[in-house]
């Protein structure tokens, strides 16, 4: 009996999940002009890093140099910001939004624009406690490594859309519309 349910329980959870229309994430389809990047972050960190990660996941071989046959990923802006939301009693603020703007436009290996200059824009809100600075700055760090995670994901999705798009474009000089 007890082994019938070790086998039951996953089964289970598959089928649910498949019936819920979960799919497993798969790597982007980047334009064709993308299988080498040279990518160049302002400031570098963590954005780089997951940009990085995630290009390399999609088959795409990041290159350390720019050069012939190698398409460009450049993000010249890539900067948080933080805003104050509410204030409480005595012009205490109680909520914060933490802004994350990032810039960014590609070049194919043949020297075409791929995307144009883009802007992405992410934000998220959270409570401030004035007797808790610790665990806001905590608070604060984890966010910003969320939006991150979102904004490289946001990257990937633009970049697969523009691989899309150079899929339908028919060919120039084929005489196909």
């Amino acid at each position: 009996m007890n082994r019938m349910l070790r086998v039951a329980l996953p089964l289970a959870a598959a089928l649910a999940l498949s019936a819920c229309g979960f799919h497993l994430r798969r790597s982007a389809a980047l334009p064709p002009s993308m299988s080498h990047v040279h990518l160049t972050v302002s400031g570098g960190g963590d954005l780089e890093r997951g940009l990085t990660r995630a290009l390399e996941n999609a088959n795409v071989a990041v290159e350390d140099n720019a050069g012939p046959g190698v398409a460009e990923l450049r993000v010249p802006v890539a900067a948080f910001g933080t805003q104050s939301l509410t204030q409480g009693g005595y012009v205490r603020i109680t909520e914060y939004a933490v802004n994350y703007n990032v810039e960014f436009d590609v070049t194919g290996a043949d020297g075409k624009t791929v995307l144009p200059h883009q802007r992405i824009s992410m934000q998220r809100e959270y409570s401030y406690d004035s007797t808790d600075t610790v665990g806001n700055a905590s608070q604060v760090q984890q966010i910003q490594r969320s939006l991150v995670d979102d904004m490289v994901q946001a990257i990937m999705f633009r970049l697969e859309a523009a691989g899309r798009h150079a899929q339908d474009t028919p060919a120039a000089g084929t005489g196909e519309h």
